[in-house]
Formats: C-alpha cells, structure tokens, sequence
C-alpha cells in the first residue's frame, strides 16, 4: 500500500511515518510547509502525481484559543481542506482517514459520548472540526473518521510535554479539576487506524484510550511517573479565563471501534505510562 501522509512532521504524522516505514509500507509525507490543504488545485495535483492508496489527514489547525480570533485559518484547515481532501479523494478514487475532535460535543453529557450523539461545539476550533465532518461525509463514501482526544506523542503541543515545562523551576502549578476527557497516544491511533483500514471499516468512530479523567488527574500521574518534585493544586478550570470555552465532559467511549475490530483499548493510565518510559 502506498500511504500519503498530509502533516508528517506533527506528532501524529511523525508516529504514522515511524511506523509505516518499519512495516515496509510505501509512505509519503507532505506538510503545512510543502502543501497548503485549502488550496483545491494543489491538492488534486498532488493527490493525482503521488496516486496513494490512502489518504491518511494529520493536518490540523489546534490552536484552540488563537482560533477564536484567527477563525478564518482554522477554517481554511479544518474544514475547507477537508473538502478539498475529499474531493481529491473520490476523484482519483483512494480512500481517505480524517481526524477529528472531541470538541464537536458542547460537554453537557453526564456519560461518555458515542458516536450516534448530536455534535454542539461551543468554541471556534470546535465548530471548524465539525464542519470538516459535515464536507467529509458530503463528499466522500469511502472514509474513516475518528475523533481523538487530548492526543500526546513525539512533539510539542500536548499537555505532557506542557506540563513538564512548566515544572520546570517552579514548586507549584495549578491544574484543573473540572475539564474531562481521554488522554490518547498516538501510538494507539496508528495502531488502530491501520488496524481500520486492514478491515475495511467506514465511517465515525471514537478512537482515544480507554476511561476517562481531568487534567488533574493526568498531571498527578506524570508527576508520579516521572518523580517530578512540584506541587499541584487542584482548582476550577474558570480561574484561567481562557479565551475559548472548553466542554467540561467530552469524554467518549471507544466500545464501537474495540467491537468492530475485535480489540480491547489500552487503559489511558497505562498508555501514558508506557509512554513515559520510552521518552
């Protein structure tokens, strides 16, 4: 098979490179830098000279609070690209994988989200991940979608890598208590979406690790893991005013996508582990 890989140098994009190419597979990466999503002639020229088996999006815009002010980028990636993704796709008849967030879910939800929930996205980055959704199933019958959660890997923009720097130097930090979802690796989104694609799988699925937890919880557990000596406080995620409103709950279960491919998802206590010992 021959993969294209939209976003090679993000975390998720780095661990697909990783991966494909120790499994032999022919694998060809392009990024932000190398191709700009929105831009439908370039796609399709790309799309019809690199002619892959599959499309595999890791391109995103996930500045989840710049988005508020800077919405006209964030749509262009999120959504417009995604169009011009799918397009490209059913022209040049390959199939596509596209990510997705758990911020298309306003929160409310006293359960973890499955798939047949009605999406209500409360902030800007939400709302252009929604409608990338909307375009991809428009337009395209032969696609994977999977909305990740808290993703952390090889790279900067994780909460892990994030939390370490802020230790640095400083004996206290305050973590919220009131902000839950699912720490994912990208180890197990490779994983599993190539797993997906084996099997032949369609359409939505919730791809993160298995149960749930605050960003508290998650920084008590690298502090412990990594023997970081800061102390941390457990607050409300309302004493930051941060500039986009976070759902307090978008948790969701992954059951669909473990019944579908027989599997049974790492806990996200042990994938974050594991995680931690390799870096």
């Amino acid at each position: 098979m021959k993969y294209l890989i939209i976003g090679h140098k993000g975390q998720l994009g780095k661990e697909f490179c990783s991966s494909l190419n120790h499994s032999g597979h022919n694998v060809i990466g392009y990024d932000f830098d190398e191709i700009d999503v929105a831009d439908r002639q370039k796609v399709f020229e790309l799309v019809e000279d690199t002619k892959p088996t599959v499309i595999v999006n890791c391109s995103a815009y996930n500045l989840v609070d710049k988005a508020e002010t800077d919405y006209f980028n964030a749509f262009k990636t999120n959504s417009l690209g995604v169009k011009n993704l799918a397009e490209a796709a059913k022209q040049f008849r390959t199939s596509l994988v596209h990510y997705s967030s758990d911020y298309v879910f306003d929160g409310t939800s006293k359960k973890l989200y499955t798939e047949t929930d009605v999406p209500n996205p409360l902030n800007m980055y939400g709302k252009s991940k929604y409608l990338g959704e909307l375009f991809l199933r428009e337009e395209l019958d032969n696609h994977l979608l999977f909305r990740l959660s808290w993703v952390f890997g090889n790279g900067t923009q994780n909460f892990i890598y994030k939390f370490q720097e802020w230790a640095k130097g400083k004996s206290h930090l305050q973590i919220s208590n009131d902000e839950i979802s699912v720490p994912t690796w990208t180890k197990t989104i490779v994983e599993m979406t190539i797993d997906a694609l084996n099997k032949e799988l369609h359409g939505t699925y919730h791809l993160t690790n298995t149960g749930s937890c605050s960003r508290y919880d998650w920084a008590k557990l690298i502090k412990e893991t990594l023997g970081l000596e800061v102390e941390i406080e457990s607050v409300s995620r309302k004493i930051f005013s941060q500039p986009a409103e976070r759902p307090a709950n978008s948790a969701m279960s992954n059951k669909k996508l473990c019944k579908d491919l027989g599997v049974d998802i790492i806990n996200w206590k042990e994938a974050v582990k594991s995680y931690l010992t390799m870096v």
